[in-house]
């Protein structure tokens, strides 16, 4: 099955190792895969900050960049934001209608890779206790949270934990964390210690900006553990690996 990867923002410039991974996984699970040249941001944090216009000039370019194929993402967000392209695009009909059909047609991977191709099991191992983080997006927003704990329970080797909130929001938010800092500082705080509590050695996000916010919280608090995106965890191959705390 052929597969247009979109490389989100964030993977591009702070981890694209995670969208590396993202590539062989899908790789590994028999997929054909190619990534677009020319891809930009798919309009998101300027449609959260209200510059509608711009959000429509990207989502348009986005648009006629995937124009035909099936598209996977490692970012939730970045998939449920193209899933509001019709609406955004809704003024000019026949852009609206591509929008609908890309829609359509683009998956948040954990969301490809048990709905869509029916698979969990990729061979990954890791000798590790492991944390998961339903991300607001991934989780609420999608509706996808089995999905990334049957992909985890997979994994041979791998123990996963439960928080005691896995679904409370890491206070990322896109532009919230900067415009209320104070908040977002206090509602991380409260992510980080749930996740130490469980005294885990990773703990897993399927969403980069999450990965990243709590990566940052987990340094300032002096811990150990260490976050990891899913497409990370299941590129860990066939032979266990160890995850030194």
């Amino acid at each position: 099955m052929l597969v247009n990867l979109f490389v989100p923002c964030l993977v591009e410039t702070a981890v694209p190792e995670v969208g590396e991974a993202t590539a062989r996984v899908l790789s590994r699970a028999g997929c054909t895969v190619t990534v677009p040249p020319g891809q930009t941001c798919c309009g998101q944090p300027v449609y959260k900050t209200g510059n509608l216009a711009q959000a429509r000039q990207l989502a348009a370019r986005y648009v006629e960049l995937f124009d035909s194929g099936t598209v996977v993402s490692p970012s939730g967000s970045c998939v449920a934001m193209v899933r509001r392209y019709p609406e955004l695009l809704a003024f000019e009909p026949a852009l609206a209608a591509k929008a609908r059909d890309l829609a359509e047609r683009t998956y948040e991977l954990s969301d490809f890779l048990v709905n869509v191709l029916g698979t969990t099991d990729l061979g990954a191992a890791m000798n590790a206790r492991a944390a998961y983080h339903d991300s607001c997006q991934v989780g609420r927003v999608l509706g996808l949270r089995d999905e990334p704990r049957a992909l985890l329970g997979a994994v041979r080797g791998l123990t996963v934990l439960e928080l005691d909130r896995p679904d409370a929001c890491c206070g990322f938010g896109g532009a919230f964390s900067v415009q209320f800092p104070d908040a977002s500082e206090r509602i991380l705080q409260d992510k980080i210690l749930d996740i130490l509590a469980q005294t885990p050695d990773i703990v897993v996000s399927a969403e980069v900006s999450c990965l990243l916010n709590i990566r940052a919280g987990l340094e300032h608090a002096g811990s150990r553990v260490r976050a990891l995106h899913l497409a990370q965890v299941l590129d860990h191959g066939m032979d266990a690996q160890e995850v030194s705390r």
